[in-house]
């Protein structure tokens, strides 16, 4: 593979010295409410020149870690069944290649074909969800393929006891009746995290981070935001429980940049990304 120009911020690594490749998958076709998460990959690669590369946190730098950009995938707008496919297709072959695939959304519908690549390859994949939504509807408007039922099919793939929730807050009854047989899920807080990476120590996981469970004064810039979020440090303490965990693969998706022209939600996610990139790899 080639390398993609711009890149985000020091992710300037060839294919092959790579362990991850970061891609864009900018698809909202099934946005219910507000659109626009399909231009959340670009802005992040283009604003990514505002932050560092060091991480003072963590005492590492992106110049530790080989990552390669690959880009944006060409996804179709209208046929989510074929944009899933086409994600699935890429993180197979990243995976085959023994490499991590990290994606930028996108909604969060693109999280799916990512589950489904890693759960092919690795047995008894976890998923690690932190979001505002439970996502857990059976379908949406007449949809099983959609935003709002996202994990729902992710729990299709990888089954009982494989789905951890932090930081939910808002759904439909019955998605919070069905959660509660079904996943485990934490209301509200993601203070709990470091029980939850103890209890999956050694089994391959999936992180999947929905921007929207940070507080809308915090990140305004999505298309669903929802009162009473995690603040930023909230959300990075418990990310960082992970670290050291088999993360095999993992996202960041539904940032809506045209909903904050201050571009502060932006400048989040590219941090958040940065401090999962130096965590999980």
């Amino acid at each position: 593979m080639r390398r993609n120009l711009p890149v985000f911020i020091g992710c300037d690594a060839s294919y092959d010295e790579a362990s991850a490749a970061l891609f864009g998958a900018p698809f909202d076709s099934t946005t219910s409410f507000r659109p626009g998460a399909r231009f959340g990959c670009s802005a992040m690669r283009t604003e990514s020149i505002g932050i560092e590369t060091y991480s003072p946190y963590q005492g590492r730098d992106l110049s530790d870690v080989k990552v390669f950009d690959a880009g944006d995938l060409e996804l179709p707008f209208g046929n989510a069944d074929a944009a899933i496919r086409e994600i699935e297709k890429f993180c197979g072959i990243v995976l085959d290649d023994g490499k991590h695939p990290v994606m930028m959304g996108g909604e969060h519908l693109v999280t799916l074909g990512a589950v489904r690549a890693a759960a092919a390859r690795r047995n008894g994949l976890r998923v690690v969800h932190f979001d505002a939504h439970a996502d857990l509807r059976d379908e949406y408007m007449g949809e099983s393929l959609s935003h709002a039922a996202v994990i729902r099919r992710v729990w299709d793939v990888v089954g009982y006891g494989a789905v951890y929730q932090f930081g939910i807050r808002s759904g439909a009854r019955e998605e919070f009746e069905w959660a509660r047989s079904h996943v485990s899920t934490e209301l509200f807080r993601a203070d709990t995290a470091p029980r939850v990476a103890r209890e999956l120590s050694g089994r391959p996981i999936y992180i999947t981070l929905d921007l929207d469970v940070l507080d809308p004064s915090e990140f305004p810039g999505t298309g669903t935001p929802e009162a009473g979020g995690l603040s930023f440090w909230e959300l990075r303490n418990a990310l960082m429980a992970f670290a050291g965990c088999d993360v095999v693969a993992f996202d960041i998706c539904e940032l809506s940049p045209h909903y904050d022209p201050s571009a502060i939600s932006t400048a989040v996610a590219c941090k958040l990304l940065r401090e999962m990139l130096l965590a999980f790899l």
